[in-house]
């Protein structure tokens, strides 16, 4: 079903196993390119950062810290001493627990985070911002809390869409395989991204747009934006036109980026029943799923596959368009293309590596950055 708007890390992905392109059918890939990056270090000394976030205020990069629980600013290539949030006290540590995402609302006036509470629970809450630059504590609302039956597949992405609604990405639930069959199952917001309006509304913390794919269905939960993914470590929107790529983490085989186009939710992407364009364990292909644009294999030693962004910056003309990933076992930079039908594509090296990295992160202006170890790069020419 399909609707439309009207408009570190090693041990959280054990289970996964990019170290040379070997690329699943419908994709191909290439060792080398003409297209060549480096990397610009902005600053270093972070600990244990997942995530990068942008506030339309300001210029500054706002950085998650998985093990201290705190937000970190960087503003002209300065890291502040202060934190601008700290919930470090509030958080579980081990694996892939901990602060996992934050995003600002469309003004900037509120920040959102994700985190794994002292239980393992996800956590999902908002925070209004002060005129100086930090989190105002005592705003503090929650808006989302989902139980996690294992300390794994927390997921944790968010964002905000160009819809101006609420996206969070929450993996099958953890251990190995989907043993609760989460992800195919629509009665729980476990395998799934979900899209929400922060605003309250009766008994619940946020409002469930009307237009979301599955409202009206009685065996779903509403919420639900996609479903049949493992672990969604990260997704995007693309900033000149909204389209949405997932890089959903892969079991022991195959690693795969979804792509669905601006304003489409309600797709199936397979998982537990396929990983990648594969059965898995057994499944089959359910009825209506859609296939990666893009997968490869463990074959060359990768582990764990780490989205990024569809480059829409100035400073390297020849990457404009191109979807820029990595995986956290390779560190490789890569760049792939969608062909015209965006259902498959060519992905080639950019010539840059760098060591685990475990997330992207994008500026106002669309340039591109990574963390990587306790350092944040940015992408250059």
């Amino acid at each position: 079903m399909v609707r439309k708007w009207s408009v570190v890390l090693s041990s959280a992905f054990a289970t996964s196993a990019l170290v040379g392109m070997v690329v699943m059918p419908g994709s191909t890939a290439s060792a080398s390119s003409t297209l060549r990056v480096n990397l610009a270090v902005v600053v270093s000394g972070l600990n244990a950062p997942v995530a990068i976030a942008a506030r339309a205020t300001d210029s500054t990069l706002y950085i998650a810290e998985q093990h201290t629980g705190q937000v970190r600013a960087v503003t002209g290539g300065t890291l502040s001493p202060t934190p601008v949030l700290d919930i470090g006290a509030d958080i579980s540590l081990g694996g892939e627990q901990g602060l996992l995402g934050l995003a600002f609302g469309p003004d900037g006036t509120k920040l959102y985070v994700d985190y794994t509470d002292t239980a393992g629970n996800t956590q999902v809450d908002e925070f209004a911002m002060t005129v100086t630059g930090v989190a105002d504590m005592a705003s503090r609302r929650n808006l989302l809390s989902v139980t996690q039956p294992f300390s794994n597949h927390n997921g944790g992405q968010l964002a905000f869409g160009p819809d101006g609604m609420l996206y969070i990405a929450l993996g099958d639930g953890g251990s190995g395989g989907d043993p609760f069959g989460n992800a195919q199952n629509k009665a729980t917001l476990l395998g799934k991204i979900l899209r929400i309006d922060p605003a309250p509304s009766g008994a619940l913390q946020y409002s469930i747009p009307s237009d979301n794919p599955f409202v009206g269905d009685p065996l779903a939960r509403h919420e639900i934006w996609d479903f049949g993914l493992r672990n969604p470590w990260r997704f995007s929107f693309d900033q000149l036109n909204g389209d949405l790529w997932t890089a959903d983490v892969g079991q022991n085989v195959v690693e795969e980026i979804d792509y669905s186009p601006v304003g489409t939710g309600g797709f199936n992407f397979g998982w537990n029943l396929r990983e990648g364009r594969r059965p898995y364990n057994g499944g089959h292909q359910p009825h209506g799923a859609i296939n990666p644009i893009f997968s490869y294999t463990h074959t060359a030693g990768g582990c764990a596959v780490i989205g990024g962004f569809r480059y829409r910056g100035v400073a390297i003309p020849a990457l404009v368009g191109k979807y820029v990933y990595s995986d956290f076992c390779l560190g490789k930079l890569m760049a792939f293309t969608p062909n015209s039908t965006f259902k498959s594509g060519s992905s080639k090296w950019l010539h840059a590596t760098v060591a685990s990295p475990t997330s992207f992160g994008q500026d106002n202006t669309g340039e591109l950055y990574v963390l990587a170890g306790g350092t944040l790069d940015r992408i250059t020419a």
